[in-house]
This record gives C-alpha cells, structure tokens and sequence, in this order.
C-alpha cells in the first residue's frame, strides 16, 4: 500500500546563539513531516502489514527532505529521530507499525549508516497538538551532546483519520553542549552506541 499523503511540510531550525555565545557555525535541526490517511482509522486490523509497508516509504521520502532542507551530504547527518500522531479514530499500535519495522532502514539510507537505534515517540493527538521527535547520535547511541529533540506542530493535522508522521535529522548537537560523554568525533559507529 502506498500512503495516501494529504500533506508535507519541512522546516528547519538553526540556532546563532546562546546565553549570549555565539554558535558558529549555528546548530541545524530539519524536521519534515507528512500527513497521511489512516487506512485503518475506525477499524481493528490484526495484520498491520500495509502500515508497515507506508513506513519503509516514508522513512526514504522524509529522511531525503531533511538532508535536502538541510543543504547537506548523507554522510555529514549526525543524528536523527522518528516520531508519529495517530488522529482519534486511529490507535497507537498503527503509529508503532509505521515507526518500527520497517522505517528505520531507509532513514539510515538516507543519512548514510546510521549504526545506532533510531530514537522515537508515538502518541494520540489532535489538530494543533505539538508532536515531539526526540533526537539521539545516528551512529552511537552514547553521544550526549546529541540527546536532543524538535517539535512540530500543524494547525489542521491530524484528523480523525489521519497520521502525522515526522522524521527529524541534524548536522550538530546541542548548541554549548558540556555534559561529559563521548563525543561525536570520537564514535565510531561499530556496534550503535560507541
């Protein structure tokens, strides 16, 4: 099943400053995310098949906007995250289907590797309701400075039947970040968390 898309939206999110530092060059976050229709809004389904399969589509579609937001190459994406709002006709396991079986694998296509778990959130919600989309290091989950997260939030999505599918990367951490741990040139990516 291909996902019946109603819209798109793309934002991205860059900081200058910070308690009166400069950031230089300004930490970039890009969120993108679609609205889609619910095929199983109203309805128990036993096989989520077809929302799984609408994952592994959108996992392409928002990672490639992201990157593309962001001006940058796959290879310099440093972290990432997922996140969907199911409308109230919908249930929380349809978010789940789309989120996690098969999305990840195209977001780490299009942020090139992407050793460590995807970094995620799913909830109910209505039209106007903030979606927040955690963040965490694409390839080691022990990245601190890159414990991070976006909202985003559309005035008219979701309906009842909908889902607000966002997908969320960056080419940096926190601005001033400063809580010990690894850092982001010292992971090597092996094993997703160092």
């Amino acid at each position: 099943m291909t996902a019946k898309i109603r819209k798109i939206a793309v934002n991205v999110e860059e900081t200058h400053s910070e308690m009166g530092r400069p950031i230089a060059p300004p930490t970039r976050k890009a969120v993108a995310v679609a609205v889609i229709e619910n095929p199983f809004a109203g309805v128990y389904q036993e096989d989520l098949a077809a929302l799984m399969d609408i994952g592994a589509e959108l996992g392409a579609l928002l990672g490639d906007k992201c990157v593309a937001a962001l001006g940058i190459t796959p290879a310099q994406a440093q972290s990432y995250g997922k996140s969907a709002m199911v409308g109230e006709n919908g249930e929380l396991e349809h978010a789940a289907a789309i989120l996690h079986p098969k999305l990840g694998a195209p977001l780490r296509a299009a942020v090139e590797k992407g050793a460590a778990l995807v970094a995620s959130s799913k909830k109910m919600g209505s039209p106007g309701q903030v979606l927040d989309v955690p963040l965490g290091h694409k390839d080691a989950a022990y990245v601190r400075s890159h414990f991070d997260g976006i909202e985003v939030c559309l005035n008219d999505a979701p309906r009842a039947n909908e889902i607000m599918v966002a997908v969320a990367v960056t080419d940096s951490g926190r601005p001033l970040p400063r809580v010990g741990g690894l850092t982001h040139d010292e992971a090597e990516g092996k094993d997703g968390l160092r």
